[in-house]
């Protein structure tokens, strides 16, 4: 039974424990994930003052610390008993990683992936934010949790280390991108492409006008027959008006 959660609305713990208890099934139409591995952070829930200033109550949310413990070694075999291709993954990466605190990460990973897979609209989108520490590791995790069919895109976001950095000085290629890993539920799923306003200086060039909108003049020589006549059957393309014109 699920105490349905209410739109807009920021939940305070566990996500795992969260999903369970007030997440029905394929109720998300998109999610956004940035589970953090070894930045040795801690990280805390901030209360600001009415004068903006930060509060000296502050809830410490989690460590970025993961550890192969008793509590991980648990719930490795939780997921391992249920079988399937998690199950299956988990016994791979124990068999290369052993004990180690990436191991810890994936099995706790485990779970939650399953949890937000559930929850996901049969139309919706996964992204999963990480860097090269555990993307690939992550992205065998989510073949097996998703279904490798339905892995869309891996985007490289590059960040730029300033000249003086340690990482522009090191004797290696800058380590200075982090990966998101995008995933839909199944494959039929809703894209909006991403856009940007078009520049003055574009719109420029369309200085034409009539009772459609804007247009500007271009030489079409190199426009194949099968282009013009799919610009004729769409009404966007202006018959020669000359005497034996041709395009």
């Amino acid at each position: 039974m699920y105490n349905y959660y209410i739109m807009n609305t920021l939940y305070y713990g566990d996500n795992l424990d969260i999903l369970r208890r007030y997440i029905k099934d394929e109720s998300v139409d998109l999610i956004y994930l940035d589970p953090p591995f070894n930045s040795n952070a801690t990280y805390n829930v901030l209360f600001a003052q009415k004068d903006g200033s930060q509060s000296s109550a502050q809830i410490q949310a989690f460590e970025d610390t993961w550890q192969w413990d008793e509590n991980a070694v648990r719930i490795y075999e939780e997921e391992v008993e249920k079988g399937g291709p998690v199950a299956d993954a988990l016994r791979a990466f124990y068999l290369i990683l052993g004990g180690s605190n990436m191991m810890a990460y994936l099995t706790m990973m485990s779970p939650r992936l399953m949890e937000l897979r559930r929850v996901l609209k049969p139309t919706g989108s996964l992204y999963l934010h990480c860097d090269p520490t555990a993307s690939h590791y992550l992205k065998v995790l989510l073949d097996m949790v998703f279904g490798a069919e339905n892995f869309r895109n891996e985007i490289v976001w590059r960040r730029t280390p300033f000249s003086g950095s340690s990482k522009s000085k090191a004797k290696q290629f800058p380590r200075s991108h982090d990966i998101l890993l995008f995933y839909s539920k199944k494959t039929d799923w809703v894209w909006n492409p991403p856009t940007e306003p078009y520049s003055e200086e574009y719109l420029k060039r369309f200085k034409w006008q009539d009772e459609k909108g804007n247009y500007r003049k271009t030489l079409l020589k190199t426009y194949s027959l099968e282009t013009l006549e799919k610009l004729r059957q769409e009404n966007r393309l202006i018959e020669p008006t000359k005497k034996g014109a041709s395009y």
